[in-house]
């Protein structure tokens, strides 16, 4: 789960300070957060068909908001999919 220490960390490491945390980076990296704690929920949760529609209505924003940045400056793009593991 997603405390508030860890919370803290991502927002320092991928927005610069504790106030920015409305940079794109920065909330990709908080939904790769969740969408990985969703994913190990799984393994033991399998008929959990609820949690699963809410999995996939965040791999879709965060696909949205990764094609954004993209658009927007390739080079943090392809910083954050690197510091991610998201892509090759």
């Amino acid at each position: 789960m997603l405390t508030k220490e860890k919370t803290a960390e991502i927002v320092n490491k991928f927005g610069g300070s504790e106030k920015n945390s409305g940079k794109a980076e920065v909330q990709i990296a908080l939904m790769t957060e969740r969408i990985s704690y969703l994913t190990d929920h799984f393994g033991d949760h399998k008929l959990d068909h609820h949690s699963k529609r809410g999995l996939m209505k965040l791999i879709g924003r965060r696909r949205r908001m990764l094609r954004y940045l993209n658009n927007k400056d390739a080079d943090r793009y392809q910083a954050v999919i690197k510091e991610l593991g998201l892509r090759k």
